[in-house]
């Protein structure tokens, strides 16, 4: 099952109808309780990604749900094409060159960077190699043998796993911690395709 596609923006114009079609979802797949909320608060999470984000931003999300033999897998996602003004987003953002940038803290925070940077340079594979270099975060999130950029992904669960295998600072931790996002999501894939990025939310849903 897909859902209506919505348009929100990053003023929040489409807010109330993206979480009226999450309702609509979860009633679509008689889901209860917890699970309830776990779909609202991830959708509210995505929600709050966009905002503020990069002037006169708009992006598409909507709903799907595959029935499995353990319960449903759900995807909540977000489609942006690649129309941002590199000027006017430097001016928005201040992001150095350095890779730091105040945007990028907390898992939210990183998601969100990712987004705006594949969203800008999806398919130039020199700049993502070096924005990827100076930025341990989505190195860490990311299948450095994919040398396929309009395939290459950054995956909370690959960067989980990263810090999970090696000495990584307990800021690191705590960000994953306190992260509703983490602990709610088994996996969040921002995509670079050759003329948009997607960020993908899985949640499993069991019987």
């Amino acid at each position: 099952m897909k859902s209506d596609v919505i348009r929100i923006y990053s003023d929040l114009k489409g807010r109330k109808e993206a979480l009226e079609a999450a309702e609509s979802f979860v009633r679509y797949n008689e889901f209860t309780g917890k699970s309830v909320m776990s779909i609202r608060l991830l959708t509210e999470e995505l929600i709050s990604m966009v905002h503020g984000i990069m002037d006169k931003f708009s992006g598409d999300l909507w709903f799907e749900s595959e029935p499995t033999e353990g319960g449903v897998r759900c995807l909540i996602c977000l489609s942006a094409k690649r129309t941002v003004d590199p000027v006017q987003e430097e001016k928005i953002l201040s992001v150095s060159t350095s890779g730091k940038n105040e945007y990028a803290k907390g898992i939210l925070g990183k998601i969100r960077e990712a987004f705006r940077v594949s969203a800008q340079h999806a398919n130039d594979g020199v700049y993502m190699d070096e924005y990827i270099s100076v930025n341990n975060w989505y190195r860490m999130g990311t299948d450095e043998q994919d040398t396929n950029v309009s395939e290459r992904y950054w995956s909370l669960m690959n960067y989980r796993n990263c810090l999970s295998a090696g000495d990584h600072a307990s800021e690191e931790w705590d960000e994953l911690e306190k992260s509703i996002i983490a602990k709610l999501a088994d996996d969040v894939k921002v995509w670079l395709k050759s003329d948009s990025t997607e960020v993908v939310i899985e949640k499993f849903i069991a019987k």
